[in-house]
């Protein structure tokens, strides 16, 4: 196989300036993820709000996300690639922007999920835009934009304590400019691609889950998405930081996730294959967030480091399964997982800081524990579903005709 950083026609760093101005758009959409992390205990601060009110922000975007996932295929199909994109540039630019505006957590809440909608349709059609415009090739494409969506993770807490830092109102307005140059970047150099020459129907995701082996997939990634985002929602009311501690130690989490996501994880799974290495993950994260929840201070800020490696791994490998399980079309398959998978990134960040309220600061981590564990099950009691295919194919991100939507 040819290395994508080779300096040939088909190196990574060798694309088109309409690759670059979708994958520079692509860092900050997912930059948007991780950006409220370390402000959180400032938003709840500046609002005069619970750590239960300010996690809606995540429970508001991701529920929104999931449910847009049944729409993203049908407004593309229609419209086109470039134009979804803008679409989707545009929602954000707005109501981001209202976001750094907020007087309410109510407000607030309601403005992250107007930006939960326009990153949907961003990300949901990135990938293909990409694949689509490059030059040489998919792979180094496909590379190029896990690429930015591992530097967006790691640098979206950075971008949020420092400008958190100043005011907690600041990484809103900053990430509304940096998606308005993004808007303006995409506008001039990508060209509209052709349209698919079958348009999906909003029902197509919903009837690909008919399938065991993308049905096993999209399950067992909801229970370990209940854990990574009680990691990514919940640990920074328990490190309890300052935006620039919170966010170097987020910076620290995502770098592992990038690693392990691009480079780390396609190595294990040639060699161990993709369930074991599924398997051997989550239960390392269950054993991770079990020690995060009971340690000490220290203990708490390595491990939550520490699992942005078996995170990366997760990521990559639930999104080779939910790609190659199933013989339906891969943006419709990869809509249907996600559509399962973000309704429990809604739900731990909502939850957690509840079963704190009825309990102690320990058992959410617990839960947490739990869930991933359950995910390593239904690996293992559905491994011949999901082994269909899925172990026989060399790990890819996707195809051509493939989206991956935040799949990591």
């Amino acid at each position: 196989m040819d290395d994508p950083f080779d300096a040939g026609a088909g190196s990574i760093l060798r694309q088109p300036k309409a690759v670059w101005a979708t994958a520079g758009a692509s860092v900050v959409a997912f930059m948007g993820i991780g950006l409220v992390d370390p402000i959180l205990p400032s938003i709840a601060k500046g609002l005069d709000a619970t750590a239960g009110q300010v996690s809606l922000l995540f429970t508001s975007y991701f529920l929104i996300t999931a449910v847009a996932m049944l729409f993203t295929g049908f407004v593309s199909s229609r419209i086109g690639g470039r134009r979804t994109l803008l679409l989707g540039l545009a929602f954000v630019v707005v109501f981001a922007g209202l976001a750094g505006t907020s007087d309410t957590v109510g407000q607030l809440v309601g403005f992250r999920a107007g930006w939960g909608l326009g990153n949907a349709l961003f990300v949901s059609t990135a990938l293909a835009v990409i694949v689509g415009a490059a030059a040489g090739g998919s792979a180094a494409a496909i590379l190029l934009y896990e690429s930015a969506l591992g530097l967006g993770m790691a640098c979206g807490p950075l971008l949020g304590a420092v400008l958190g830092n100043i005011s907690w109102r600041y990484p809103f307005f900053g990430t509304a400019t940096l998606m308005a140059i993004g808007f303006l970047c995409i506008t001039a150099f990508l060209k509209e691609q052709p349209k698919p020459a079958r348009k999906t129907s909003v029902l197509d995701p919903v009837r690909a889950l008919g399938h065991g082996g993308l049905a096993s997939a999209a399950a067992s990634a909801f229970f370990y998405n209940y854990t990574f985002f009680t990691v990514l929602a919940f640990t920074p009311f328990v490190l309890n930081m300052t935006p620039y501690r919170s966010g170097a130690v987020f910076f620290a989490w995502g770098v592992l996730l990038a690693l392990f996501s691009v480079v780390v994880a396609p190595r294990m799974q040639r060699r161990f294959g993709s369930l074991k290495v599924l398997g051997g993950s989550l239960v390392l994260l269950a054993a991770d967030v079990l020690v995060l929840g009971y340690g000490d201070h220290t203990t708490a800020v390595v491990c939550t480091i520490l699992s942005g490696a078996f995170i990366g791994v997760n990521n990559t490998v639930y999104t080779e399964l939910a790609l190659g399980v199933s013989d339906a079309p891969r943006p419709v398959a990869s809509a249907g997982y996600n559509f399962v998978r973000w309704f429990a990134a809604a739900a731990a960040p909502y939850f957690a800081p509840k079963i704190e309220e009825w309990s102690d600061i320990h058992i959410p981590f617990v839960v947490a524990a739990v869930t991933a564990v359950l995910g390593a099950v239904v690996v293992l009691v559905r491994r011949n579903a999901l082994t269909h295919d899925a172990e026989q194919l060399e790990p890819r991100h996707a195809t051509e005709d493939g989206v991956t939507v935040f799949a990591n």
